[in-house]
């Protein structure tokens, strides 16, 4: 694989990752909205509650604790802006391996030991929260289907760094 095949390959996944980033970010502000459409969609009364009945009950419940505390404590949405936020600017710290991947492939390290970390405190902090399991095992999917692309990534810049 020539050098130059090497860093469009980075670049693709890397441009592929910043946006899922990004966009999962931004799916953190209107809530209240999506988690209308899901009620409507998979909450109480839907198909879902047939089939799945824990997630069809917990969907409705989520929409109706954000509705109240939307309506009575509007602040508290300013938390999952903050979530966007951060998820942004760890989208943002792609563009130095995107310009330079060998000099800054502890970035992409750095991404993958945030992965790595999503499993123990879904699972941790998920409990404590009284989150279902199997709602902490989606959000652990997160962590585990990010890592792949930045795996690859990251095998990628270890051959270039052979090749350079």
């Amino acid at each position: 694989m020539s050098i130059e095949v090497l860093q469009k390959r980075i670049k693709i996944v890397l441009g592929i990752f910043f946006i899922a980033l990004v966009l999962s970010g931004l799916t953190a502000i209107p809530l209240q909205w999506e988690m209308a459409l899901l009620n409507h969609w998979f909450g109480n009364g839907t198909f879902m509650e047939q089939l799945f009945p824990s997630l069809s009950h917990w969907i409705t419940y989520i929409h109706k604790c954000l509705t109240e505390t939307y309506k009575n404590y509007p602040f508290i949405p300013y938390g999952t802006d903050w979530l966007a936020f951060g998820h942004i600017i760890i989208a943002i710290s792609l563009i130095g391996p995107w310009r330079d991947p060998i000099k800054n492939i502890w970035v992409i390290e750095y991404c993958m030991i945030a992965c790595l970390l999503i499993i123990p405190t879904a699972l941790i902090f998920g409990s404590i929260r009284g989150i279902p399991f199997f709602w902490r095992l989606i959000d652990c999917s997160f962590g585990i289907l990010g890592i792949i692309p930045l795996w690859i990534c990251r095998h990628y810049i270890k051959i270039l760094q052979r090749r350079i």
